[in-house]
């Protein structure tokens, strides 16, 4: 079955926008995959507000992932990346389609300021679903498909709801188009889930650990005093997140691995030093970062570490230990890529004190 091409042109933005509001301003709720023609629940799950999203099937998070659906603690290094604003997913089965579709069509085309242009455009609409000859330039659909129920899904928008910019979340406003099972939609739907899109949702989610670092002296220091840091090895492994689509016909996952390669110290001052001078502690071959102070270190130059040359006074320094994590996935279809790199830092107070000499 062919699928329609995109209707921004022939419709006019203001009858689509309208009538996609009113056919998936409602999340959907299907009987589950024994019922033909219908999917798995078809609620998107988690957000800051679950009722901005369009109607989808479920993507459900494993692994080291937030467990209340909001944004996870990793910040990209690429500050051009970011997650997708919105995608396209299943909706619906055939017969649950043209319900659904045929009552909101009735109830837009009694919709007051609907008449003219923007009623022609309905009316254009309902067509491309009921007569598959019902244009000229793009074939249609036969009465919603309905001839093929449990054979596919039509997939619609779904808005990402920690997208902050309200017009990219919903710029995937093209129409609800149908999909075979197991097939993949047409290149042209950039934005249909894939697990390229799964792998950046499992991103954003993704949970990263604390970094706190092991410190000789711990916490109170002296000025000029070259103060240890390390990190041990087997405290930081490699920290996984899947997003999965579980619908009968189209299952789609994906899995974000992220593996700690780097820590950048950052003492909180501009009067101090930092080893390396880049600030920038590589791991060791064994999976650790520096190395523990020992009694016979006294006077030697820490491979990882800082050196505070002026006194905290009443007050302490933050020093902020940050996490590089070098991150990739892998998906259905042995398909898999890099992400930009992850990082996450936390504080710890330090107080520096002057050393005190006594002159006789």
């Amino acid at each position: 079955m062919p699928v329609s091409g995109s209707r921004r042109v022939l419709l006019g933005a203001g009858a689509l926008t309208l009538l996609l509001s009113l056919l998936l301003a409602e999340p959907a709720y299907a009987q589950g995959p024994s019922s033909k023609g219908r999917g798995a629940d078809t609620e998107q799950t988690g957000g800051k507000d679950s009722t901005s999203i369009y109607a989808a099937a479920r993507i459900q998070y494993s692994g080291s992932v937030t467990k209340d659906g909001s944004t996870g603690n990793v910040t990209s290094s690429d500050v051009n990346w970011t997650p997708p604003p919105c995608w396209y997913a299943p909706y619906l089965g055939a017969k649950d389609f043209k319900k659904k579709m045929s009552g909101q069509i009735d109830s837009a085309k009694n919709t007051p300021g609907m008449g003219g242009t923007a009623g022609a455009a309905i009316g254009e609409m309902q067509r491309h679903y009921e007569d598959e000859y019902g244009w000229t330039d793009t074939p249609g659909y036969k009465d919603y498909n309905v001839d093929k129920d449990g054979e596919g899904m039509f997939w619609a928008a779904v808005e990402n709801p920690d997208e902050p910019d309200i017009l990219k979340r919903s710029s995937c406003n093209d129409l609800p188009f149908w999909v075979e099972n197991g097939d993949t939609p047409p290149a042209r739907y950039e934005e249909a889930l894939s697990p390229e899109i799964l792998a950046a949702l499992a991103y954003q989610r993704m949970q990263l650990p604390d970094t706190k670092v092991n410190l000789a002296p711990e916490a109170t220091t002296k000025v000029n005093l070259p103060t240890w840091a390390w990190l041990d090895k087997a405290v930081f492994n490699e920290v996984q997140a899947t997003a999965a689509l579980d619908v009968p016909g189209f299952n789609i996952r994906a899995t974000t691995t992220a593996k700690p390669v780097a820590l950048k110290l950052e003492p909180g001052t501009a009067d101090s030093e930092t080893f390396p001078a880049s600030g920038e502690c590589v791991f060791n071959a064994d999976g650790s970062i520096g190395k523990p102070y020992t009694k016979g270190d006294a006077g030697r130059t820490p491979p990882c570490g800082i050196r505070y040359l002026h006194s905290s006074g009443d007050g302490v320094f933050k020093l902020r230990a940050t996490i590089t994590w070098k991150i990739s996935w892998t998906g259905t279809g042995n398909a898999g890529d890099d992400l930009p790199d992850g990082t996450f830092g936390t504080t710890q107070d330090i107080t520096v004190q002057e050393i005190q000499a006594v002159v006789r």
